[in-house]
């Protein structure tokens, strides 16, 4: 069983959820509760998903239990490997094991089949020939109770008959359904005789072609979970009246084992959208370039974009598992990396829109290497050596010709600090023919050295720069929020996709940064001084061609335009 840190906190009131695992533990009912997280592979888990794994696999470390990872893999026509590989690979990201506890629906095929022939044996399943159309036409409404089958009434042994050729591939795909024999007036929709198995002619990534029947999901997913034994089988909102043919079917067959389905509030976040469907539909529509594009807040999209498993976590522990609905703003999920971040990334320098600059008495032929901290608050992090030279990039923005009287950076006759290095002194400045600024004179005063001035002088600004001859070339992705409205779907007449944010990635090239930054690893994080958050790109970078994606800023720059609008 894994352990992580980060994940819950001693001191804070426990949920619900966990409330009731605690007593069924302090009662004896399960003294080792059993969780699972049952995704199903049609696309890659997204940050919804990651608030069940923390809560499944969190109560398992928490409580001395185990947590399953059990694939809900029922329809192979919308099912890859690849999302099973990409599946395992978020859990594990994430800081949880599921040790030997790995299963797949698919694993129960054979006994769910004999369950369902034990149905129709009991007079509690029927194999009907209407359409899918006809089947939503017979159920009713909300208002209107649904209308018997024709076909509801048929005999033990025509059952029997039709729903085995049905798994010998006798009829067509929708031809005829196995169905529950429930209650076609009941307040619930869910138990107006659900369709339990479909005929769906597709190979499978783990059968092959053994199979052309499919178990549906409601039928599939309590009688894994009694196979399994699960103790708590726990599952979003959406799925609370499900809980009623949950019941009935291991009522129906008087299984050994009935676990307790148990529903909490979903992860709804503002400035994105929830669904796999809809997540396809950019990827498919090329909005964004893969399931793993950082602007996507799937965990593999986090992942590149450089946020961390702590993070996370954190950020599912802080937002708390609740009943009643709620939207979680955007702003709680990038504070939460931006918390992480700000204790465990090292500081380096790095130069987005460069403008160079040269210190006119400084001499030509040196070069002198210069300490700078890797963390002002963590010592123990250690330094590293910068070189300094005659010619530096700065930002752009550091500069400004007629400055305001609160402009605290550079400008003609101004003088400022560079970070761990000197004070400088803009002397003049030159222009291109489009009078654009594209070079700055300045002076140093060598007595500076450190960033302090021996006759006690002081100055307001502090900026962060580069050696010219020592710079590392490399390209900057500044990422921000994929959608430019808190709830981009929520109108259903207007394409969600209409509300994409244009600078959801801007792409700036030949940006100067610091050496160092030219043999980091992949995935790194790190925060560029005065900037942001930045992760080296695991997709991108290449040798010699580093490609940094901003992870987040240093503040919440949402909050701030929200405020002044």
């Amino acid at each position: 069983m894994s352990t992580t840190s980060g994940s819950t906190s001693a001191d804070k009131p426990l949920d619900f959820i966990r409330q009731i695992v605690d007593q069924d533990q302090k009662s004896g009912k399960h003294p080792t509760p059993v969780t699972r997280f049952p995704p199903e592979p049609n696309g890659f888990l997204h940050i919804g998903h990651a608030k069940s794994i923390c809560l499944n696999f969190g109560i398992s470390n928490e409580f001395g239990g185990r947590c399953h990872l059990r694939f809900d893999d029922t329809n192979p026509s919308k099912e890859e490997i690849e999302y099973v590989e990409s599946i395992k690979q978020d859990v594990k990201w994430l800081g949880f094991d599921w040790q030997d506890n790995l299963f797949f629906a698919s694993d129960y095929f054979d006994k769910l089949y004999e369950f369902a022939e034990q149905l129709i044996k009991r007079g509690k399943a029927y194999v009907c020939d209407l359409s899918a159309e006809e089947i939503r036409r017979y159920r009713g409404t909300l208002t209107e109770p649904g209308t018997d089958s024709p076909y509801r009434n048929r005999s033990e042994e025509e059952n029997l008959e039709l729903f085995r050729k049905m798994k010998d591939g006798v009829f067509a795909d929708g031809s005829r359904v196995l169905r529950a024999k429930i209650d076609m007036s009941s307040t619930a929709i869910v138990m107006r005789d659900p369709v339990l198995y479909r005929i769906l002619k597709t190979s499978h990534h783990r059968t092959g072609d053994k199979w052309c029947i499919y178990p549906m999901y409601d039928f599939t997913h309590c009688l894994s979970d009694m196979l399994e034994q699960i103790s708590h089988s726990l599952c979003t909102l959406e799925f609370q009246d499900n809980r009623l043919l949950y019941d009935w079917v291991l009522d129906s067959l008087e299984t050994p084992c009935h676990p307790r389905q148990i529903e909490f509030a979903r992860l709804n976040l503002t400035y994105t959208v929830m669904s796999k469907r809809k997540l396809l539909q950019l990827v498919e529509e090329n909005h964004v370039e893969s399931w793993d594009d950082p602007r996507m807040l799937t965990i593999s999209g986090l992942r590149r974009r450089g946020y961390t498993p702590r993070s996370i976590r954190n950020f599912c522990n802080l937002i708390g598992i609740g009943k009643k609905q709620s939207w979680i703003d955007m702003g709680v999920l990038e504070n939460a990396v931006r918390d992480d971040l700000n204790e465990t990334a090292p500081r380096v320098m790095g130069v987005i829109e460069p403008l160079k600059v040269v210190i006119d008495n400084y001499p030509e032929d040196q070069t002198e290497e210069i300490s700078a901290q890797n963390h002002p608050q963590k010592p123990e992090l250690g330094s590293r050596s910068l070189p300094f030279s005659r010619e530096l990039y700065i930002e752009k923005n550091d500069f400004m010709e007629d400055p305001p009287r609160k402009f605290f950076r550079l400008g003609p006759g101004r003088e400022v600090r560079l970070r761990y290095g000197y004070y400088i002194t803009c002397v003049s400045y030159e222009k291109d023919a489009d009078g654009k600024v594209t070079l700055l004179h300045c002076t140093y005063d060598p007595e500076t050295r450190g960033g302090s001035s021996p006759d006690g002088r002081k100055v307001k600004g502090t900026i962060h720069w580069v050696s010219a001859k020592h710079a590392v070339d490399g390209d900057i992705h500044l990422y921000d929020r994929l959608f430019n409205v808190e709830h981009p779907d929520a109108d259903k007449e207007v394409d969600f996709k209409s509300h994409l944010n244009p600078h959801s990635r801007d792409i700036v090239t030949g940006c100067k940064l610091e050496p160092s930054l030219g043999s980091i690893d992949a995935g790194v994080q790190v925060q560029f001084e005065r900037q942001g958050y930045f992760c080296l790109d695991s997709v991108l970078s290449g040798p010699g061609k580093p490609v940094f994606n901003r992870v987040v800023t240093l503040r919440d720059s949402w909050a701030r335009m929200n405020k002044q609008t």
